[in-house]
């Protein structure tokens, strides 16, 4: 197991954004985060990060809390639907990733990490343009690349997916899918079922900011039968809202 998240809340106000969050992240798996829009999972990948303060609940890994401040070392967040260094180019952006946050060594001796993703992410003709101009599509494979450049053994992606179409997603899974075989854990907010059904390894369901499942397709399945007295189904999204 890489880490564990015991008992996270979060509240703005009167409203309970994050309920006593529980579940376990293992070390080189694809990990889901699934739930409809305004579930809690773009606020628990903020509190996780650090980036919000949570209300309550620890981050354990190895046995003992990671405090927020030594979290930079475990995880990387990746937000959805941001432009950074909107001015600068896109080979600004990758460079400075591997200068200032030391992303891991070449791949081999010939083909480096970076020249990897730039053609994995098909991201050459976009090289020296500004990130400021890009599309929503072409944002989310830069954003992809310096996510994946970054040294942290843990990579939180919000809403990988969002802004591609369909020959992109299947690009994007597929590169996600080949770092995650060389022992890259990652963690990922998908909203659309039906994708994460085909990509992750196991899920983490959220609802109305609870965890209402944690496990592969079958072990939830079997929770729902119990639940519920019924045979297991074994189509996630039938599984999902069994449980919600």
């Amino acid at each position: 197991m890489l880490f564990e998240v015991n008992g996270f809340s979060k509240r703005f106000g009167s409203i309970a954004a994050l309920t006593d969050v529980s579940f376990h992240v293992r070390a080189g798996e694809v990990l889901g985060l699934i739930g409809p829009n305004g579930a809690g999972k773009s606020t628990l990948f903020e509190c996780l990060a650090g980036v919000l303060p949570s209300d309550g609940g620890a981050l354990r890994a190895n046995g003992r809390p990671v405090e927020t401040r030594e979290r930079s070392s475990l995880l990387f967040y990746v937000p959805d639907a941001i432009a950074p260094w909107p001015a600068q180019s896109v080979r600004w952006a990758l460079d400075f990733t591997i200068g200032f946050l030391r992303g891991p060594a070449p791949l081999g001796k010939e083909v480096p990490l970076r020249e990897e993703l730039i053609d994995q992410l098909d991201l050459r003709q976009l090289l020296g343009q500004p990130i400021g101009t890009l599309s929503k599509g072409q944002r989310k494979r830069v954003l992809l690349a310096i996510g994946l450049l970054t040294p942290q053994p843990a990579l939180l992606i919000d809403e990988p997916f969002e802004g591609l179409d369909l020959r992109q997603a299947r690009d994007i899974a597929s590169t996600l899918r080949a770092h995650a075989a060389r022992g890259r854990t990652l963690f990922l907010s998908i909203h659309q079922i039906s994708d994460a059904a085909r990509f992750c390894d196991r899920f983490v369901l959220l609802s109305s900011g609870r965890v209402c499942g944690e496990g592969t397709v079958s072990e939830l399945a079997a929770l729902a039968a119990a639940h519920h007295g019924s045979p297991p189904h074994q189509d996630l999204e039938e599984v999902f809202l069994a449980l919600t």
